[in-house]
């Protein structure tokens, strides 16, 4: 999932909810100004001429306009290398890294709908959840621990009770 010096790549769908924490905080350690690029989108470079305001000349930029610019494209580059090729094939048409971001969850989060859907089905997952003879307890907790974290991911909060209750019923009875 990446390294301090190589970007977490998306390599498949099933991979987003992880990839999109993983990457933000990996942005966000790198150069935290990247990441606020990301958030708030392209910065248009102007200038007031006659009272009208119009885009600036390149030749005319400063050395702060300049960086602005730059963190824009560092951070549409950080987006892009951080998705395996297939995936950038349907995303090349965006030019800012904003855009691309807010592209990147519309598609792979989905709407309110969807959303709704994916939790239902987790509850449903959870609530079903059990013991699957010949499976080792480290591989039962395993996925016990996937699915919690793909819960709180989705926006279901479980107390620990709970959790602790559903783990301790799936476990086998030896």
């Amino acid at each position: 999932m990446g390294t301090t010096t190589r970007s977490p790549r998306l390599m498949s769908v099933d991979g987003f909810p992880e990839w999109k924490y993983i990457i933000e905080k990996y942005i966000q350690m790198k150069d935290f100004k990247v990441w606020r690029s990301i958030l708030r989108g392209p910065v248009r470079i102007t200038m007031t001429v006659g009272g009208q305001v119009i885009d600036k000349a390149v030749e005319n930029y400063t050395d702060e306009e300049f960086e602005k610019i730059e963190e824009q494209e560092r951070a549409l580059a950080t987006l892009t290398m951080a998705l395996s090729p297939d995936i950038a094939q349907g995303f090349r048409e965006y030019t800012s890294a904003k855009d691309l971001w807010e592209a990147l969850i519309e598609v792979y989060e989905g709407n309110a709908h969807m959303k709704e859907s994916q939790q239902d089905m987790l509850r449903q997952k959870f609530n079903m959840f059990h013991y699957i003879p010949g499976e080792t307890l480290e591989v039962q907790l395993q996925r016990f621990t996937t699915l919690t974290t793909d819960m709180n991911i989705s926006g279901i909060f479980l107390t620990k009770s709970e959790i602790n209750k559903k783990l301790l019923n799936a476990l086998p009875r030896s």
